[in-house]
């Protein structure tokens, strides 16, 4: 056999090897490997976590693992495992979802109508990695808290009602750091300056702006609202607000998820810092996370004479304001009246 003749045959078998290989390859890499029903899927993968806990997470959605541990391996993922939240989709191949798993996904994460920092902390570690005891040590550490000038009872008032992104597995830290940072951002020259001219610390704004939010959903209403407060405040009176009063009848039973639709009577005279019927000022923090219409509405509100306000039975939502008490407690009466035949007690 010549020269020519033998270089033809290992030619040959070289394509054939490199064919069968080929065909190899592509079956274990390119190939569609989910076994999962719906379009798409998430896969969650904590922070230091090994290979060995990433084949845990993924075995129920692949079909055939072998073919996927054969592309991690190859393409180096088994040992450079990226942690966060990734996406798989219906029918890809293990080539895909390596490739997935190296693209993290953001989170978008909104939040507002929150009434405790306790509260707001438990529904960010449902969509976030750290769990609350972490997100409370981030938020309420000493040190955080003293550069930010904020207490335990106003750490709330360092979140702004938004939408942010986050990775799943940002750090407890990290969501604080970003936190504050978009809390500094929010309070903006104008708006400091809106503050400083109430004699008001921003947590001061947003302590009131919460009573405010609390006090009225018409965001029309509001500056009117904030308004009579402050003409309160400046007269030294008790902001006497019955949003107050349900916060701290919550407060001392420990159950935020009641239901309190009317106040009176005794009721008034719960003792705690957060009574504003027995205390003058403003509570020691926040009542609720207020959204950011009522934060406006304490930095710009309406400048009249309003000392008193009441429900308006025939404008549901709205209040009527009066200046003197007789005013006000006519106005009272028929609210009183109202709510009585609505079945609604104290």
């Amino acid at each position: 056999m010549n020269t020519k003749k033998i270089l033809a045959i290992v030619a040959v078998s070289g394509i054939v090897v490199a064919s069968i290989i080929g065909v190899y390859v592509y079956i274990k890499a390119f190939t569609p490997n989910t076994q999962f029903s719906q379009e798409e899927m998430y896969v969650y993968i904590p922070n230091d976590a090994n290979y060995e806990e990433v084949k845990a997470i993924v075995t129920p959605l692949v079909q055939d693992f072998e073919k996927f541990d054969f592309v991690a391996t190859s393409r180096n993922y088994s040992t450079n495992v990226k942690s966060g939240k990734f996406l798989f989709k219906k029918g890809m191949t293990s080539f895909d979802m390596i490739r997935s798993l190296r693209l993290n996904v953001p989170v978008t994460v909104a939040f507002n109508n929150q009434e405790t920092l306790a509260k707001l902390l438990q529904r960010l570690a449902t969509q976030l990695e750290p769990d609350t005891l972490a997100l409370h040590q981030a938020f309420t550490n000493t040190t955080f808290l003293k550069e930010n000038e904020l207490t335990l009872a106003t750490a709330l008032t360092l979140f702004i009602p938004n939408t942010y992104e986050f990775y799943w597995n940002t750090s407890a830290k990290k969501i604080a750091d970003k936190m504050a940072k978009e809390h500094n951002k929010f309070w903006n020259a104008e708006r400091l300056a809106k503050a400083k001219a109430l004699n008001m610390t921003p947590a001061q704004v947003y302590t009131l702006a919460s009573i405010v939010h609390k006090e009225t959903v018409k965001a029309d209403e509001r500056p009117r609202v904030a308004g009579a407060y402050l003409n309160r405040l400046q007269q030294d009176m008790p902001l006497q607000a019955d949003p107050t009063v349900i916060y701290a009848l919550k407060e001392k039973s420990g159950d935020f998820d009641q239901i309190i639709k009317r106040v009176g009577g005794r009721n008034l005279f719960v003792k705690s810092l957060y009574n504003t019927y027995i205390n003058k000022g403003l509570p020691p923090g926040p009542i609720a996370m207020p959204d950011i219409s009522a934060i406006d509405a304490v930095l710009n509100a309406e400048k009249h004479n309003f000392i008193y306000f009441c429900a308006d039975p025939n404008r549901p939502g709205y209040h009527s304001f009066e200046i003197t008490y007789e005013a006000h407690m006519v106005n009272a009466k028929k609210y009183a009246q109202w709510v009585t035949k609505l079945g609604i007690k104290l």
